[in-house]
């Protein structure tokens, strides 16, 4: 009987099926039922043919690529002689540029290109007047041979005593008009009445013993150029017709006066001319051009030297004339 029983037992654990480990036979078994239908649905969805989704796309790749040649096609017209078939636009810190895919090199857009601001002298800020830097810009420091405009640039200079340089600037008509266009030979005729009559806004123009050294170096201007041929030769001949070139780097390094200019003012005295201390006539060879006192970094430094060499050759032959007309002269009385 024992045996009996102990064979129905082994036959009973035979036909039970094993039991779950990790929970209830339920739950285990409705989770593996779960997971195969999904693997299941996943797989089907994977067989299914995608023919729709293809046409699609390419539809949309065909749209897109009509959308790129159209682009190319305007960005080949904005640009500036660049082709959209060799190059793509890039953009880089705020200016156009074209990435030459051929060499893989960058060409820039200069049209896009924003002009930077050029370099002046220090004492010209963007708060400077618009006259004042215009006249830094086309005038001040160019080489100047016309006797009426060198007297002109010598009355200015003796003016910066009383007023500013824009000041000045400002009433250039007014001096013009006043001092019949720096004509020497009319302005050495004014009478005491004209001068006392210059006047602007109830003013005199400037004060009576600069107005009485503006007629008397007239006078004396006249004599020079029958001496020398012209007030021109008589100026150049101090810097052996060639400009001298400083080339400072700091405004602080530029000088009120120089020994030259102590020459110039020395001899400029001794023919009887006024008003003429080292100071006013350093500033007349700034402004005139017989030194170039533009600062090294200034943009007009360069451009006042090639002036120069535009100028030179002329004018150096007419003063080479002149000096040997003077040389034969002097010969001859002698």
């Amino acid at each position: 009987m024992s045996g009996a029983t102990k064979l129905q037992s082994t036959t009973k654990q035979v036909h039970e099926p094993p039991r779950a480990i990790l929970g209830p036979t339920e739950n285990r078994a409705r989770v593996l039922e779960e997971a195969r239908r999904k693997i299941e649905v996943l797989r089907k969805s994977q067989q299914k043919p995608k023919k729709p989704v293809e046409k699609i796309s390419q539809a949309a790749v065909k749209n897109n690529l009509s959308l790129d040649s159209t682009c190319s096609s305007d960005s080949s017209s904005s640009s500036s002689g660049v082709s959209s078939s060799s190059g793509k636009n890039v953009k880089h810190y705020g200016i156009k540029k074209f990435m030459d895919v051929r060499n893989g090199r960058e060409i820039k857009d200069v049209s896009s290109k924003k002009e930077m601001p050029v370099k002046r002298c220090d004492w010209i800020t963007p708060n400077s007047d618009p006259l004042y830097m215009s006249f830094h810009d086309e005038e001040w420091g160019v080489p100047v041979y016309d006797d009426k405009k060198l007297f002109e640039l010598l009355v200015y200079s003796q003016a910066l005593a009383e007023l500013s340089g824009p000041a000045i600037l400002h009433m250039r008509d007014i001096f013009w008009k006043l001092f019949d266009n720096f004509d020497p030979s009319s302005i050495a005729q004014f009478t005491e009445k004209k001068l006392l009559s210059m006047r602007f806004n109830g003013n005199l123009l400037l004060s009576e013993p600069k107005l009485r050294a503006v007629v008397e170096n007239a006078k004396q201007m006249l004599k020079i150029q029958q001496e020398f041929g012209s007030f021109s030769n008589y100026c150049w001949r101090f810097v052996n017709q060639k400009p001298l070139r400083n080339g400072f780097r700091y405004a602080r390094q530029v000088p009120v006066k120089t020994p030259k200019a102590e020459l110039i003012s020395k001899d400029l005295m001794q023919r009887g001319f006024r008003c003429v201390g080292p100071t006013a006539v350093y500033s007349f060879m700034q402004v005139a051009g017989f030194v170039n006192d533009h600062l090294k970094a200034c943009f007009r430094y360069q451009e006042c030297n090639v002036d120069v060499k535009k100028d030179f050759k002329p004018k150096s032959e007419e003063t080479e004339i002149v000096t040997k007309a003077l040389g034969n002269t002097c010969v001859s009385h002698d």
